[in-house]
């Protein structure tokens, strides 16, 4: 088998070769290809990664390539994780919705239209090029952000071997189980909404649904993602929500510590990957491994450190970090990507949380919408599970969403004005018609190098 990443030349390159090395043999995984049009930062930390799987599966054959046909040529299956424009355009897209007074967070805020502008057309790209020289019936897993209106983009576009992956609910879940004692096999959730929009309805520890417990446990608040939300708010919603949820439900709070800490998230990884790439200059990933791991785990660390904490207020408390290549993997997208290839090529049957077209699983949606839920996977085949009956504000979100989604992924594809302030204008973090027409024309704007013109 070949899997083929298209993004290889990451900051999160070296967990991506980790999770595949680790499993590569029991998956039949004979090949692996690291692909970036960036070739400084691809021969850097596609380099360590390359390290990585030789000291993990050192039969594997590994390559780094800037070709992206040759890349996906013959590639059984090809995983997706770009930020087109770099670290540089996130900073601007969020500090464009800011100095209107938007949140401007780039995958639930009005930044992730912006940020959509950049990674539809690219995506849509390199999906042609898997279409044409991939293997026939070779799946694309999508970790490319904002995952959302991205997978409604390529679905609308005719690529339906595409898949949302995300792992925030497998995160959480994992840290549900590690506060039992159990593992990650040991835990089931049934999820619904959308991506970054999504709540637990049913969480199952080896078949017993655990959910009631949890949001009403002070261990689980204090060491999970949960501790972002008040046990009040918990109590009141009565499903676990999406860590990114916060911003719908805090949004003058977020907006608040965000303007006060003097910088954004999008700022912060700019700063720290500067810092990282400037003290790893010179080095050679392959002579020079322990030292660029070194530097590498001090600068991740401080990234893992301040997740979510300018915006919450709340800091993670999580312990040093540190990358050991033989430790058992937790997964993260990779993981979720792998986990689909192992239920299909078994043959078993399984289920997984994936962002798939609805089909039916919600009744208020149209059956071409986008949504994330947790699907049944047999063989070839994801169904998407029926969605309960949803809480009536937990359903109006969702379309109010959903309906940004849709016309924003429409707007990208038609490069139409029109349709861009219409999805912003009725997104629940813009809700202005006022805002939506100046947040349209700046991000068009910024973004004209990527798309070219638009009209309306």
């Amino acid at each position: 088998m070949k899997l083929t990443v298209i993004g290889g030349g990451g900051g999160r390159s070296m967990f991506l070769a980790k999770s595949i090395a680790q499993r590569a043999g029991d998956l039949g995984i004979r090949q692996l290809v690291f692909m970036d049009l960036n070739a400084e930062k691809l021969a850097l930390f596609g380099g360590m990664a390359e390290r990585v799987a030789h000291m993990l599966a050192p039969d594997m054959a590994f390559s780094l390539t800037t070709d992206a046909t040759e890349a996906v040529r013959d590639a059984d299956y090809v995983i997706t994780t770009m930020r087109v424009g770099g670290d540089g355009m996130r900073s601007r897209d969020e500090h464009t919705a800011l100095d209107l007074g938007v949140l401007g967070q780039e995958t639930t805020g009005a930044a992730g239209f912006s940020f959509a502008m950049r990674s539809i057309p690219a995506l849509a790209e390199y999906c042609g090029l898997v279409r044409a020289h991939a293997k026939p019936g070779a799946k694309v897993f999508n970790f490319t952000n904002p995952v959302g209106i991205v997978s409604q983009a390529l679905r609308d576009l005719g690529y339906d071997f595409t898949y949302g992956i995300c792992d925030a609910p497998s995160g959480m879940l994992g840290q549900f189980a590690r506060l039992y004692g159990k593992t990650a096999r040991d835990i089931r959730g049934d999820l619904f909404g959308l991506n970054h929009l999504s709540w637990f309805h049913k969480v199952t520890l080896e078949g017993r649904d655990i959910m009631p417990e949890l949001l009403e446990s002070p261990e689980a608040h204090q060491a999970t993602d949960l501790k972002f939300f008040e046990p009040e708010l918990l109590r009141f919603l009565g499903h676990i929500p999406n860590e990114y949820l916060y911003y719908y439900y805090h949004r003058e709070r977020a907006l608040e510590n965000i303007l006060k800490a003097g910088k954004t998230r999008g700022d912060s990884i700019l700063e720290i990957n500067e810092h990282m790439q400037a003290e790893m200059a010179g080095l050679d990933p392959k002579k020079d491994f322990d030292r660029a791991l070194e530097v590498f785990t001090k600068w991740y660390g401080v990234r893992e450190a301040q997740y979510m904490a300018s915006e919450t207020g709340v800091k993670r408390g999580i312990p040093p970090w540190a990358f050991d290549p033989y430790a058992p993997d937790e997964g993260g997208y990779a993981g979720v990507a792998l986990n689909f290839i192992d239920i299909q090529r078994s043959g078993k049957t399984d289920s997984m949380i994936l962002t798939v077209p609805n089909a039916g699983a919600v009744d208020f949606l149209l059956d071409t919408d986008t949504v994330e839920v947790t699907c049944d996977i047999t063989g070839g085949n994801c169904v998407p599970r029926k969605f309960p009956r949803v809480p009536d504000d937990q359903a109006e979100l969702i379309r109010r969403v959903k309906y940004y989604e849709r016309f924003g992924a429409q707007a990208i594809i038609r490069r139409d004005r029109h349709m861009a302030v219409k999805a912003l204008m009725l997104h629940p973090l813009v809700n202005s018609y006022s805002l939506a027409r100046r947040l349209a024309d700046a991000y068009i704007e910024l973004n004209v190098r990527y798309t070219g013109a638009w009209h309306g």
